[in-house]
């Protein structure tokens, strides 16, 4: 027997907002993949000094919104399912997995806030040494930091005033018209853009979350009390 009154709008109710988070699950999923492959992180990530290169935590904090962009989907389209169908497994199910992303996004949350400004300093400490070895190396250290640091400039648009001075064409580090503009900020404001539209994300994703469990847990309890009478 199908459930009637307040507890069929909630069923309708629920289908849309669990369409509305199959829609989250895939703008996050690809916000994550744009993320990944953006022609600016993508082309500072790439780089390395001989054998060492840049720190990858961006690149783990992204797959890992990937991963989480993908589970919400399967989650939402579960979700949709099982209030169509007025199923209290499928409902149930919905409800421990909701918990479950819930709790994730929660501890993630907890670690980005505690960690959120790691990414932007592995990344000027990784331009400091190699800016070091460019001005300063041996002569074979310098050849390999020199394309690192043009990178970084050219893909930042920055630069040291004494590097403009100490290199000229074609050997010059800068961009032209670029003089003494910090890369350290401009580093900061690359990443921190990126993790603050993430984060954005995340809170609007968990707000549905709470709505969704709260009119997944009514739905059950009506299905339950029509089933008895």
């Amino acid at each position: 027997m199908g459930v009637e009154g307040c507890t069929k709008c909630i069923k309708y109710m629920l289908f849309v907002f669990n369409f509305i988070f199959w829609l989250a699950g895939g703008v996050i999923l690809g916000v994550a993949l744009w993320l990944r492959h953006e022609p600016k992180t993508s082309h500072l990530l790439i780089q390395q000094i001989g054998d060492k290169q840049v720190p990858a935590t961006f690149y783990i904090g992204i797959y890992i919104i990937i991963a989480v962009g993908a589970v919400m989907m399967f989650v939402g389209f579960l979700g949709c399912y099982g209030a169509i169908q007025e199923s209290q497994c499928l409902l149930g199910t919905f409800f421990a997995c909701l918990v479950i992303l819930f709790a994730c996004e929660v501890a993630a949350g907890i670690w980005g806030f505690v960690n959120r400004d790691q990414v932007s300093n592995e990344i000027k400490l990784f331009y400091n040494e190699a800016y070091e070895q460019a001005k300063s190396g041996t002569k074979e250290q310098k050849e390999k930091a020199r394309p690192v640091v043009k990178a970084f400039h050219e893909t930042l648009q920055c630069c040291r005033d004494d590097l403009s001075v100490m290199f000229t064409a074609p050997d010059n580090l800068c961009p032209a018209g670029v003089k003494d503009v910090d890369c350290h900020t401009k580093i900061e404001e690359l990443f921190q853009s990126k993790l603050h539209l993430v984060g954005i994300a995340a809170a609007v994703v968990a707000v549905i979350m709470i709505i969704e469990m709260i009119f997944s847990m009514v739905l059950c309890c009506g299905i339950r009390i029509y089933s008895v009478y």
